[in-house]
């Protein structure tokens, strides 16, 4: 059964429910959620998507990102995706939100109003293979230097989640 995203206006209110896919496809707004993961070092972790992932294959991004479901908060959602793609538990802080649109390739949109959240982990990592190819920490000044050089090894929203990310914060 195809996994289905929460469509909503602007104001983060509800219009109803559409497959994953088709929503990509058209480039209609949608709940979604991103997690910055952090080690002691202040280094972030970043996620190689699984090279059998329908857009945007091989790809880093940051640790975890997805869609809340029906009735599924967006912390919720972030705590649930951290365990099932990185095997991980940690507290997260929501550090803000904003509506962004990006061409992901194979004509897909991600047009998403992003709740961004930022935890603190040390510890095991049990990488769901369908998902997570593998994992690496960066300093910020590593990561802004990789994505300035080779922005093509990124994925589309991280690159605009991080510039936000950076302004805000």
């Amino acid at each position: 059964m195809e996994e289905k995203v929460v469509l909503i206006n602007p104001h983060d209110e509800v219009l109803g429910l559409m497959g994953k896919m088709q929503a990509h496809q058209n480039g209609l707004l949608h709940r979604a959620f991103s997690v910055f993961i952090f080690n002691a070092d202040g280094k972030m972790l970043l996620q190689q998507r699984s090279t059998t992932k329908y857009h945007s294959p091989g790809k880093w991004t940051n640790a975890c990102c997805s869609h809340p479901r029906e009735n599924e908060s967006y912390e919720q959602a972030a705590l649930r995706r951290m365990e099932e793609e990185l095997g991980i538990h940690c507290d997260l802080e929501e550090k803000f939100h904003f509506i962004y649109k990006a061409a992901v390739g194979e004509d897909l949109w991600e047009h998403e109003l992003d709740y961004v959240f930022v935890g603190k982990y040390e510890g095991e990592y049990h990488l769901n293979p369908t998902e997570v190819e593998s994992i690496r920490f960066l300093s910020l000044e590593e990561l802004e230097k990789e994505i300035s050089q080779t922005p093509e090894h990124f994925t589309e929203w991280f690159k605009i989640i991080w510039r936000e990310y950076r302004n805000r914060l």
